[in-house]
């Protein structure tokens, strides 16, 4: 309205310069000069009224491009959240985003041998948690193997990976959603030292909830993914919980993908001592019952609020250290039908525990951790027998001798550890030759 007012005002106002000219003209005896200077000056007016015409009709259009332009950038914005948030489509972010969204990475969650991870709230409010990847060539492998992993699964009991930054010669970012209640290893086991970090002890009732979680979240990749996903690092410190305590399982650094038609991958030993199967340390490959045989261990830590190994006496030799082993401990109470013994002291003091299931859960596990694979459930099944829909029947005995071998004194011979791999390896392993197997496995068991 007002640029139609002041359009008018120039136009009204050149028309009079004119008017005045041309009366001028006839009422009064001027020189011709006068007239030319007079008209030069109109012919000047008009061309400065004009540009100026121009130059507000180009603003015009600028601020209206503008202003185009920021609206669709607020729709893209809207759009990225919307498919982030409902699609859970994966995003680039910027790194300068993620600076300003952690506080220039001040707030430490978690630190591993090659990553760290921070907290931030992304500009919309939303809580992440930023994964920094740094070994350059472990950490490029470990970045792309947990984008192949989890960038295109779905599933509740899964981390969502919310986006990614990759810097030119510099550390990988993953973002993902923050999980209020930390990890399952501050639930279970008893606080050590004065870290800042939630934790407590989890109700035997949530413990049997989260167990169900973790095995519908390890079925999930085994079962229903297009490329089954190998986790190859399921323990309690990959397994978090949300603001219900529902289990999330993350950490996909050391994942596997792998054909429906494959039985068996090879991959270098890169998961976490005391939660590997047997068939890893010999070097006869992995499949989905590695996990199952590492989720077996990890629900004994859960039912038992105690590590699987723990060191009771520490002397100067390796000789002079004790080793307390916790899975056998339960299979001989098992055996005597003493079980509530191996409960969480804390869960027995303060809660009525039915003993039938820990008698189930118990069961559940040492089938898990059978040494031969084949024996082993598959995730499915044990989703089922934890939610009773399945007769739970009494595991073999397993003889446990991958732990019997770690445990082996340091100044045991070679020969000795040699033949009692060897011995293993052919009475309990199917199809592996131990005689290219023992040299390897004795790197690993002697810390070489």
């Amino acid at each position: 309205m007002e640029d139609k007012k002041a359009n008018l005002i120039a136009v009204l106002t050149v028309i009079g310069l004119i008017i005045v000219i041309i009366i001028a003209r006839l009422s009064l005896k001027l020189s011709n000069a006068f007239y030319l200077i007079a008209g030069a000056d109109v012919a000047v007016i008009l061309a400065v009224f004009v540009c100026l015409m121009i130059r507000r009709r180009y603003h015009r259009r600028s601020k209206l491009l503008v202003t185009q332009l920021v609206s669709e950038g607020r729709e893209l914005r809207i759009e990225y959240s919307f498919l982030r948030k409902v699609a859970g489509v994966p995003i680039k972010f910027r790194f300068k985003e993620l600076e300003e969204a952690t506080d220039n990475f001040r707030s430490l969650l978690g630190q591993g041998a090659s990553a760290s991870v921070f907290k931030g709230i992304l500009s919309d409010g939303t809580a992440i948690a930023v994964k920094r990847i740094e070994k350059e060539e472990s950490g490029e492998k470990e970045f792309r193997s947990e984008v192949a992993a989890i960038a295109s699964v779905q599933h509740v009991n899964l981390v969502r990976l919310l986006g990614y930054c990759i810097m030119a010669r510099g550390p990988r970012f993953l973002v993902y959603e923050f999980i209020p209640n930390g990890s399952l290893d501050c639930w279970i086991f008893p606080k050590r030292g004065t870290r800042d970090l939630p934790g407590g002890c989890l109700s035997w009732e949530l413990r049997y909830r989260v167990a169900i979680d973790v095995a519908k979240a390890l079925s999930y990749l085994h079962h229903d993914c297009r490329s089954r996903v190998l986790h190859l690092d399921v323990k309690p410190e990959n397994i978090l919980l949300d603001e219900n305590y529902r289990a999330i399982v993350g950490d996909f650094g050391l994942s596997k993908l792998m054909g429906k038609d494959e039985s068996r991958v090879i991959t270098n030993i890169r998961g976490t001592k005391g939660y590997l199967a047997p068939e890893w340390l010999l070097e006869n490959g992995v499949s989905e019952k590695s996990d199952v045989y590492s989720y077996g261990l990890v629900l004994l830590e859960m039912i038992g609020g105690q590590r699987n190994v723990s060191l009771l006496q520490n002397g100067n030799e390796r000789s002079q250290r004790t080793w307390k082993y916790f899975p056998k401990i339960v299979n001989q109470k098992m055996r005597e039908g003493k079980l509530m013994e191996v409960v969480d002291h804390r869960l027995v003091e303060s809660e009525n525990i039915d003993e039938r299931e820990v008698k189930r859960l118990v069961h559940i596990a040492f089938w898990c951790i059978q040494e031969k694979a084949r024996l082993r459930p598959t995730m499915a099944h044990v989703v089922e027998m934890l939610e009773d829909r399945v007769t739970v029947e009494e595991p073999p005995d397993t003889q446990m001798i991958v732990i019997d071998l770690l445990s082996i004194d340091g100044d045991a011979s070679d020969g000795h550890k040699r033949a009692a791999i060897a011995a293993f390896a052919a009475d309990q392993l199917d199809g592996i030759n131990p005689l290219t197997s023992c040299s390897y496995t004795m790197s690993v068991i002697s810390g070489r």
